[in-house]
């Protein structure tokens, strides 16, 4: 196994099993978001803590953290009947059982003001709303960070077009940023309620002529089954886990698409939460690193170029460098190793 340690239990007073997967602490205390989702089986819930912890350790380490990746996940079955505080502060206690070796935020299905209950069973807990002493909803930090990845790809946005599929709390973010920026943009999304703008349906929005692709759903959704309908000429987009399978990258780039490692694009809001709460930086200067997004996108791409490979295979490489750096430094694993607020 891949990972450092799985902590799988039965919620006492939800009844809910309640996954917590840290996959690296070798440059740091894990971290990584909640996520509340219902799944076919628990074992589904399981796959994706494991999979999404190991997304935290890439995108931390080509953030420039020094922090691993970790994930909380919380499956619910079909039709469950579920309590929100039982849940979230069983959630707390399984956190606070690992000693500080990791800590979490909002995911799908969680928000800031969740983040306040876990708090009551563990203080590893970041992106609470400010007025409970945290750096708010992480949602316009992620999107600001997808705008500078947009910008270091194709320059002035107002000349550009874009697709926004899904919009969530950050695709609506960016949906505006780059509507106020005057650029061509068409979005969608599997609930109609949130039309708005140019509105096309979810596969009209992925096959769109555009310049840019920007996935702001969840994950999975470039396969070797919808790359060939895409006329897109990039995609850099905030969902997690886009490719359904590594060699997925390789069918975008024979098809001449650049793609953004989403590892890269979506690193906003955990830049920016890590930065206030647990490094307790300015507001400005967090910002500032935010903005950096763009440059380690451009410096990934350049190197890709110059390797004549892809963009996904140069960030894999950085974050194996990154990796194993840490470990020839002695660094390792330190349990309660994260600030207390």
């Amino acid at each position: 196994m891949d990972h450092e340690q799985v902590v799988i239990k039965r919620g006492p007073r939800s009844g809910l099993p309640i996954i917590v997967a840290v996959h690296s602490t070798a440059l740091g205390p894990a971290i990584g978001g909640c996520r509340i989702k219902e799944y076919p089986h628990w074992r589904n819930g399981l796959d994706d803590a494991l999979r999404l912890s190991a997304a935290m350790t890439s995108k931390s380490a080509l953030a420039g953290l020094r922090h691993g990746g970790g994930k909380t996940v919380v499956a619910l079955s079909a039709g469950t009947r579920w309590d929100r505080r039982e849940t979230l502060l069983d959630v707390g206690d399984v956190i606070a059982g690992l000693g500080g070796a990791y800590a979490t935020g909002p995911d799908v299905g969680t928000g800031p003001d969740d983040m306040v209950t876990i708090a009551e069973r563990t203080p590893y807990v970041f992106c609470r709303p400010a007025e409970a002493g945290g750096s708010g909803d992480s949602s316009g930090h992620t999107a600001q960070g997808v705008v500078a990845a947009l910008r270091a790809l194709v320059g002035d946005l107002s000349s550009k077009s874009f697709a926004v599929l899904g919009l969530g709390r950050v695709g609506s973010e960016v949906w505006k940023m780059l509507t106020d920026a005057g650029a061509t943009v068409i979005a969608s999304d599997v609930d109609d309620r949130k039309k708005r703008g140019t509105w096309v349906s979810p596969q009209e929005c992925l096959t769109a002529d555009v310049d840019v692709l920007i996935p702001a759903a969840l994950g999975g959704l470039l396969t070797p089954e919808t790359v060939p309908a895409l006329r897109c000429r990039a995609i850099a987009g905030p969902a997690n886990n886009q490719l359904d399978a590594p060699a997925t990258a390789d069918l975008l780039h024979a098809r001449g698409i650049r793609w953004a490692p989403d590892a890269i694009v979506s690193a906003g809001g955990i830049i920016y939460a890590t930065a206030v709460e647990l490094r307790h930086e300015t507001p400005d200067r967090a910002a500032e690193q935010v903005r950096g997004i763009g440059a380690t996108l451009t410096s990934v791409v350049r190197e890709a170029e110059a390797a004549g490979t892809t963009p996904a295979e140069a960030a894999r490489r950085h974050v194996e460098r990154v990796l194993a750096s840490a470990n020839l430094s002695g660094r390792v694993p330190a349990a309660g190793s994260l600030p207390l607020p």
